[in-house]
């Protein structure tokens, strides 16, 4: 069996030493006789697991002792209920009724609709007119002090467009779905009070979801809202009130593993940036490709690419796998490729790509 080099977007390539530890040990977890998949979540072994997951993910992102990390279920796409749900309330006991949103992709258009469900939703920005091509200038945001809070969306995975500052809003709780940035480089996790992001990314398969919040912001949700949509829920039980996605949890403990072995969070992004910087110059270098984003505001992790002649798209694809390099295909709403080149696309899948794009383009110009 030849691995290949999966540019997915999500679910997306997980790092082959982390399978092939699973694989290791899919019978029998260190000498229990048991697979993961068959432990009761709160039996100790599987709690040995959990707890060294949490310290290992803590550890890799510096997470400050007075924020929560919980391990939830229902994607990312949950949370843009759960937000409000939970911080409406306020970190001071006042109950607001509006929240600022930054709309600048297909994933913040969601979270923006799933707010009006709670709240009146102030739309600090909103580049819908660029075709999400780029960010708001920072000095043009102008927050409510009022707010409950202030949610963006840092890197928008289908057009590949990243903020290149993390917003200041001051007293305001600041709310940010990574999703698609989430362990790609070394953050300040105290700017935030909610981080949330799926695993299925950068972390491990999909069925898990890491939360980041910080304490003061448990607790406040509406006694009417069911108790599932309730961080504090999740908080008093160790993540552990239902029956968590212990496999998922388990692999995603091993990719932070990896991350500490791998140097932590600078070294990983050193890598990441190298990795972006080389397909970046590759596409600009040529007459042939073009990447529709504002140059700087280009995502680190997924790389839209677009064919001079877009005929040409499907020969692209066909070959690109016969290379071994799969799940090129750009969203339907971008058009041409996309590449996302998340912590487990080795630097040799991104030489490949390079390699084969000139092999193209020459072939076909």
């Amino acid at each position: 069996m030849s691995r290949v080099f999966n540019f997915s977007a999500g679910p997306a390539a997980l790092p082959t030493e982390v399978l092939e530890q699973a694989q290791a040990e899919m019978l029998d977890w260190n000498g229990s006789g048991m697979s993961v998949m068959e432990m009761s979540h709160r039996g100790k072994d599987y709690m040995s697991i959990a707890t060294k997951a949490e310290a290992d993910l803590r550890e890799l992102m510096s997470i400050p002792d007075n924020y929560k990390v919980l391990f939830l279920q229902g994607g990312a796409s949950s949370q843009f209920a759960m937000v409000p749900i939970n911080l409406l309330n306020g970190r001071d006991g006042v109950k607001r009724e509006s929240a600022d949103y930054l709309l600048t992709g297909q994933w913040s258009k969601k979270a923006v609709a799933e707010a009006k469900r709670f709240c009146n939703v102030n739309l600090v920005a909103d580049t819908t007119d660029s075709k999400f091509t780029t960010v708001p200038d920072e000095a043009s945001l102008k927050f409510d002090p009022e707010a409950a809070y202030v949610h963006y969306t840092p890197n928008e995975t289908i057009v590949g467009v990243e903020f290149d500052y993390i917003p200041d809003t001051g007293d305001v709780p600041l709310v940010a779905d990574m999703s698609s940035t989430i362990l790609s480089r070394s953050i300040d996790v105290s700017k935030f009070g909610v981080i949330y992001a799926g695993a299925q990314k950068n972390i491990g398969p999909a069925g898990l979801t890491i939360v980041i919040v910080r304490e003061d912001l448990i607790g406040n949700a509406d006694a009417n809202m069911p108790v599932m949509f309730d961080y504090k829920t999740f908080a008093d039980n160790e993540s552990m009130y239902n029956t968590p996605p212990t496999y998922s949890w388990y692999l995603a403990g091993l990719v932070f593993a990896r991350g500490l072995k791998k140097g932590g969070m600078s070294a990983i992004e050193v890598v990441n940036k190298r990795k972006a910087a080389k397909l970046y110059k590759a596409i600009d270098d040529s007459a042939f490709y073009s990447n529709p984003v504002d140059v700087n505001y280009r995502s680190w992790m997924n790389v839209p690419f677009i064919l001079a002649n877009a005929d040409l798209d499907a020969a692209f694809i066909e070959q690109a796998a016969a290379k071994g390099l799969v799940t090129l295909k750009g969203h339907r709403s971008v058009g041409g490729m996309r590449a996302s080149i998340y912590n487990a696309m080795p630097e040799e899948g991104v030489d490949a790509l390079i390699a084969f794009m000139q092999e193209f383009a020459a072939a076909n110009s």
